[in-house]
């Protein structure tokens, strides 16, 4: 039988990354996307190659009627899956200063609600005799505690206490971990300078790339005993020596 799995945010950056990884191995993948149409159908056409079987899903995920039917609608086109990956973010500034009630539901319904129904949904229409993966992209600020990035730091170290009790609860069936990227490619508010200020300034001197964070998820798939784990992959970002030694002005 064709394995198949669901990747949300996988039309570009990381998720495209995880998404080739995938199809490399054979996987049948549901490409999720929510603004990124091109990017979604360019990266199809691109998997195809592999002859692999694709299939394309936009939701809003931030809008939790709209996630409800995201895993029904792939199962539908791909048949069962054996794998999630919660990748999908919104990532926005925000302080206690600042921070609104719509700032805070939208990161929270996008980084933790979402991965939640779908980890729910995923769980509920595995088949009896298949074991299943749910690989949660969370971030190294669960342990470098951001007070910039509130809303985001917050649904994100959700994120990972998640991991850890979905670990717990769908055992032994479901296999539920975590990765945390550090800086792998420059976000919108970054000049390149920035961004390799950035890199610079973690303890290894550098950060990942997004290929080394899809071979991390192909390791949790092969790795049969893992479960409830937390992987960083951010050239030491989250250890004190960076917080007690990074310098003002880093941008992220």
């Amino acid at each position: 039988m064709q394995r198949n799995v669901l990747i949300t945010g996988s039309a570009r950056r990381i998720g495209r990354a995880i998404a080739l990884g995938f199809a490399e191995k054979g996987w049948g993948i549901a490409l999720h996307y929510r603004q990124s149409r091109h990017e979604a159908d360019a990266l199809k056409d691109e998997l195809s190659a592999h002859g692999v079987e694709i299939a394309l899903i936009k939701a809003e995920l931030a809008d939790p009627a709209a996630v409800s039917h995201i895993v029904s609608t792939v199962g539908d086109t791909l048949g069962p899956l054996h794998c999630l990956v919660n990748n999908a973010a919104m990532f926005e500034k925000d302080t206690i200063t600042d921070t609104t009630s719509d700032s805070f539901y939208s990161h929270m319904n996008t980084n933790l609600l979402a991965p939640l129904l779908l980890t729910q949904a995923f769980a509920k229409q595995l088949p009896d005799d298949e074991q299943g993966n749910v690989i949660n992209i969370a971030d190294q600020r669960v342990f470098n505690l951001r007070p910039e990035f509130l809303s985001y730091t917050l649904s994100k170290t959700g994120l990972w206490t998640l991991t850890q009790t979905t670990a717990m609860a769908l055992a032994p069936k479901v296999r539920v971990n975590a990765i945390g990227p550090g800086p792998t490619l420059a976000n919108t508010r970054q000049t390149p300078a920035q961004f390799k200020q950035q890199q610079q300034s973690v303890p290894l001197g550098y950060g990942p790339t997004p290929e080394e964070i899809a071979r991390a998820v192909q390791f949790i798939v092969e790795a049969k005993s893992m479960t409830g784990e937390f992987i960083s992959l951010d050239g030491g970002q989250h250890l004190p020596i960076y917080r007690a030694d990074a310098k003002e002005g880093v941008h992220e």
